[in-house]
């Protein structure tokens, strides 16, 4: 691992770490309404200050990082599961399940990725309760994010079951599911890692994109989608775009975030 890269993991675990002891590292609970100092500037009770309904932006950009860093993992987990059932599927069986799964992953991608996933969003309830709203959003980036990781899984079987190993292990009177467990699956963990790595900051962004418009995690908790929802409201205001420099926190935090992933994960993954 180069130095670069390096300093970009050491990044990424302080900031998970802080994400993940927030409660412990702010003296208020991100949803706390202190309604006589609202729009406050940053002060040593309140490092980026308070929103307009006097909130504790630093408590809130702190577990608005943990909803979006702990959860697009699992929405990449879920999305590289269903690619891998799918595209091994499709790989290993051929035929019918082959022509059906690349159709529809085919499909799937012809279609604008964000939007397809707004559309979505958009049809559900929007009054859902803080929790409820977190689960759907994760889950449907983890639905509708299958399609290109599946594709590349598919065609790793089928590259792993015309090497040489595996024919080996028929004319040997290997079975199927020797075969599969033995010779395939394990052999396709780094596609799967890779898969998993590169979805990570994609369904972030995905997040962040879906908050601002209002189809994301729903208040009072905070996330980086709704987060940015709230700055761009405010930055219409102002005389001087740089007038509240402390508001643009969560960008820098995403864009920290991601540049540093991107580093970290170079591969990329159709989408």
């Amino acid at each position: 691992m180069k130095p670069f890269q390096k300093a970009c993991a050491v990044i990424l675990a302080v900031l998970s770490l802080t994400a993940l002891f927030a409660g412990s590292l702010t003296k208020h609970s991100y949803d706390q309404q202190m309604r006589v100092i609202p729009d406050s500037p940053p002060s040593r009770d309140f490092p980026l200050g308070t929103d307009e309904l006097g909130r504790d932006r630093f408590a809130r950009l702190l577990y608005g990082a943990r909803v979006s860093f702990a959860l697009a993992p699992l929405a990449a987990l879920l999305s590289v599961t269903l690619a891998g059932l799918l595209g091994g599927l499709a790989g290993f069986k051929g035929a019918w399940s082959e022509r059906l799964v690349t159709g529809g992953s085919n499909l799937t991608l012809s279609l604008p990725w964000l939007f397809l996933l707004m559309g979505v969003r958009a049809v559900l309830p929007l009054n859902t309760s803080p929790g409820v709203s977190v689960s759907i959003t994760f889950a449907l980036l983890g639905v509708l994010g299958w399609a290109g990781p599946a594709q590349v899984v598919r065609s790793g079987v089928v590259s792993l079951l015309s090497s040489d190993y595996v024919r080996s292990a028929r004319a040997r009177g290997a079975s199927k599911p020797r075969i599969l467990f033995t010779h395939v699956l394990p052999n396709l963990r780094p596609v799967l890692s890779a898969q998993f790595w590169t979805s990570v900051p994609l369904f972030i962004l995905a997040e962040a994109n879906l908050g601002m418009l209002g189809l994301g995690v729903s208040e009072p908790l905070p996330s980086l989608g709704n987060l940015l929802r709230g700055l761009e409201s405010q930055v219409a205001g102002w005389d001087h775009p740089f007038a509240h420099y402390w508001l643009f926190a969560p960008v820098l935090l995403l864009g920290l975030v991601l540049s540093c992933l991107r580093i970290l994960f170079p591969c990329e993954v159709h989408q």
